[in-house]
């Protein structure tokens, strides 16, 4: 379904006030895989506030996504434990075999690099998720092994 559509199905079932803003975000973005400005732009007249304004809001919740997101999400923490424990490490072999840095998207939409700053698997620091599998201890040497698995399914 093309775009001008896709918005009046979501917007068909809200009420047309600032308070729709973020649930409208959330279906839009899971229409899309993002918020595609012109969406946003749609967004801002459906709920009576401005461009700025929406972009404001949606800008202040990490959950929301600018640009199109790759196939598999690979999140690589960053919290304190992760990071003594070799997460730096783990994020540049990351960025080297994807060719993205965090916030990016390969080329072929296969991959999204995010980092965060805890998962919340200290336990296993360092640990890096992909899509839904969290991968722990890791090292350098293992993330083409993991990557090379989640190509193949």
């Amino acid at each position: 379904m093309e775009m001008k559509g896709k918005l009046q199905e979501i917007f068909s079932s809200h009420h047309p006030q600032r308070d729709a803003l973020i649930p409208v975000l959330q279906e839009i973005q899971g229409a899309f895989g993002y918020l595609p400005p012109e969406a946003m732009d749609s967004a801002a007249k459906f709920c009576r506030m401005s461009p700025v304004e929406v972009y404001g809001v949606a800008t202040f919740y990490a959950q929301f996504k600018f640009s199109p997101i790759g196939k598999n999400i690979v999140m690589v923490c960053q919290g304190t434990a992760c990071h003594v424990m070799g997460g730096a490490r783990v994020l540049q072999e990351v960025k080297s075999q994807l060719g993205v840095r965090p916030g990016e998207t390969t080329k072929d939409m296969d991959f999204t690099l995010e980092t965060v700053a805890c998962i919340g698997a200290c336990a296993l620091a360092p640990a890096m998720v992909v899509n839904k599998d969290t991968h722990g201890r890791m090292k350098a040497e293992k993330v083409m092994e993991i990557l090379n698995a989640v190509r193949s399914h």
